[in-house]
């Protein structure tokens, strides 16, 4: 019996830093739920929450790495894991998520999304 290949991880400084450094490279994906969002978010986040998930996955750039985030790690781990099976190379989970990135210090928004806010950039 084989063992699924292991998700690649990073942790929130690492995440942080590939987003500041390039910036046509990455993208976080949050999958959280829009109530979740609202209240702390990454700048620059993407948002597709993992109920709509399925029906949304068609709006994944397939050529920008993607860096999973949710609350703590576990939904972006599933999510990560289905596309590095589904034949995604270039994916990798938030160790921790917004728990861990803001615990971190690092850059967040809160409060009402502005427009345009967790969508994907214009590419």
């Amino acid at each position: 019996m084989t063992m699924p290949a292991p998700i690649p991880t990073v942790d929130v400084t690492e995440a942080e830093r590939r987003l500041r450094e390039d910036a046509a490279g990455p993208i976080l994906l949050d999958v959280r739920e829009p109530a979740e969002f609202v209240v702390v978010r990454a700048p620059g986040a993407v948002l597709v929450p993992t109920s709509q998930f399925m029906t949304r996955i068609g709006e994944l750039p397939a050529d920008r790495p993607l860096l999973v985030v949710c609350h703590v790690g576990g939904r972006s781990a599933a999510v990560a894991g289905y596309l590095i099976r589904a034949g995604r190379t270039d994916v990798a989970n938030v160790a921790g998520g917004m728990e861990a990135w803001e615990r971190a210090g690092l850059p967040v928004r809160r409060g009402p999304v502005a427009p345009g806010e967790g969508d994907f950039p214009a590419g």
